[in-house]
């Protein structure tokens, strides 16, 4: 089994170095190679991310999705897994995935351990063990095998916001076993940092709402923006 880490970023200069030293550290023969996939950035995430020895490439299309779908196109392993770049996944990711793959399960996630002392956080936290719709995002980073991927014609690239909720669910229906890993992946907390941990979950609220709507996608980011401080 090879693992292909997929990193998506852009403007993350601050955590990038940190990330690809702590996946180095915790990496073995099984992870074939690691890839950043820069969204346009306008520090030195890429430059940092070359200099730590990774592949680092720039998307030709901006946003999570187009660049997570770019990063799958060049990865040669058979397993995929998609790190965010302010997200650490726990020291045992490799043994993790390769025990879930083993189990056969087809693809999967941790639990949040938010980096952050605020107390309500840690209601966020305990829901992401349960297997709900709201929890099926990629900050608590996603793995899946290459041939489901393909199977499903990876993420929606026109999707600006909800597009791992979006391809978890499709995984799903079409049949991809999925699995909740023991342990948490370790979040930044900054959006929390901006705002009160009330008007995150009332964005949220309100997105997931307007996804199931119909709305689109531009409207779901403005409304988004407007609600917050990104």
């Amino acid at each position: 089994m090879d693992i292909s880490i997929i990193i998506p970023a852009c403007n993350e200069e601050e955590n990038i170095p940190k990330l690809i030293e702590y996946l180095n550290n915790h990496s073995d023969e099984k992870v074939k190679e690691v890839i950043l996939i820069d969204g346009g950035s306008s520090d030195n995430t890429l430059h940092l991310a070359a200099a730590a020895g990774v592949k680092a490439i720039v998307s030709p299309q901006k946003g999570r999705a187009a660049q997570m779908n770019y990063g799958a196109s060049l990865a040669t392993g058979n397993i995929f897994y998609f790190v965010h770049a302010d997200t650490f996944p726990p020291a045992s990711f490799v043994k993790d995935i390769s025990n879930a793959v083993k189990q056969g399960y087809d693809f999967g996630r941790y639990k949040s351990k938010f980096l952050s002392k605020k107390p309500l956080l840690w209601l966020n936290e305990w829901f992401t063990a349960l297997d709900l719709f709201i929890c099926m995002g990629g900050d608590q980073t996603l793995f899946i095998k290459k041939d489901w991927f393909k199977k499903l014609n990876g993420f929606r690239s026109d999707m600006l916001i909800m597009e791992e909720y979006e391809f978890c669910k499709r995984a799903r229906d079409a049949g991809a076993r999925y699995k909740i890993m023991k342990g948490s992946a370790l979040i930044s907390a900054r959006k929390y940092d901006k705002n009160s941990w009330l008007q995150v979950q009332l964005a949220n609220y309100r997105i997931v709402k307007m996804y199931k709507k119909g709305d689109s996608q531009q409207s779901m980011v403005d409304q988004y923006k407007k609600m917050l401080n990104l």
